[in-house]
C-alpha cells in the first residue's frame, strides 16, 4: 500500500524542476523589465508583458506549494522549500510592483542609474538561474553555489550605491520646486532597489540550505 501511495506522490526531482522553471521565467521577466527602462512609447506594452511573466511565475509557485503539501519526501527542509519559492516569487513580484508604479505615473523616460540597476537585476536573475540546478548535488557543487551567492551580494552592494547616487542626482535636479518629480523618481528607485534585494534573499536562502546539508 505504501508503495502505491509513494508512486502517486510528487517525486523529489519535481521540486527542482519547478524551481528551475521559475528561475527561467524570472530571467525573461528581468530582460523584459530591462528593455522598458530604455524608455519610449513601448513602455506600456512592456509593463503588460512583465505582468504576464509575473502571472506565470505565480502559477509555478502555486505548483511548488501544492507539491509540498502532497509529498512525503522532500529534497530538503519543507520550510526551506517554502522559503525558497517565496523568495524567488518575490523577485518577480517586485518587478511587477515597479511596473505598476511606472504605469501609474505614466513614466516613459528613465535615468542612467535606473537602467544600470536594471542591468544588475538581469545579471542577478541569470546567476540564480544558473545556480539553482546545482542544488540537486549540493555537496559536489558547494563551492560554486557559495561563489554565486557572493556574486549576488556584490551586485546588491553595487545596486545600493546606484540607488543612493540616483537619489542624490534626482534631488539636485528637482530641488528648486519640482517636488513631485523627485517623489515619483524616488519611488521608482525604491522599487528597483527592492528587486535586487529580492535576488539577494534568494542567494542567502541557497547558502542557508547548503549549510544545513554539508
Amino acid at each position: 500500500m505504501l508503495g502505491w501511495m509513494r508512486a502517486l506522490m510528487p517525486k523529489e526531482d519535481r521540486f527542482f524542476d519547478l524551481f528551475e522553471a521559475h528561475s527561467r521565467i524570472a530571467v525573461e521577466a528581468a530582460e523584459c523589465f530591462r528593455r522598458l527602462l530604455d524608455g519610449g512609447d513601448g513602455v506600456p506594452a512592456l509593463c503588460e508583458q512583465v505582468t504576464r511573466f509575473e502571472h506565470d511565475a505565480d502559477d509555478v509557485a502555486r505548483e511548488v506549494l501544492l507539491a509540498l503539501r502532497r509529498s512525503f519526501i522532500t529534497p530538503f527542509d519543507r520550510g526551506d522549500i517554502h522559503g525558497l519559492i517565496n523568495d524567488l516569487d518575490d523577485a518577480v513580484d517586485q518587478m511587477r510592483q515597479t511596473t505598476k508604479a511606472i504605469s501609474l505615473f505614466d513614466i516613459k523616460t528613465f535615468t542612467p542609474d535606473m537602467a544600470r540597476i536594471g542591468d544588475l537585476i538581469v545579471e542577478a536573475s541569470k546567476i540564480v538561474r544558473e545556480t539553482l540546478p546545482l542544488l540537486r548535488s549540493m555537496n559536489a557543487n558547494s563551492a560554486t553555489i557559495n561563489a554565486a551567492a557572493e556574486k549576488i551580494v556584490k551586485i546588491e552592494e553595487e545596486s545600493d550605491l546606484l540607488y543612493l547616487n540616483g537619489l542624490k542626482v534626482l534631488y539636485q535636479a528637482n530641488k528648486d520646486g519640482r517636488a513631485m518629480d523627485y517623489i515619483v523618481g524616488a519611488e521608482i528607485y525604491s522599487h528597483l532597489e527592492k528587486s535586487v534585494d529580492c535576488f539577494e534573499a534568494v542567494a542567502h536562502r541557497m547558502s542557508g540550505i547548503l549549510l544545513e546539508h554539508l
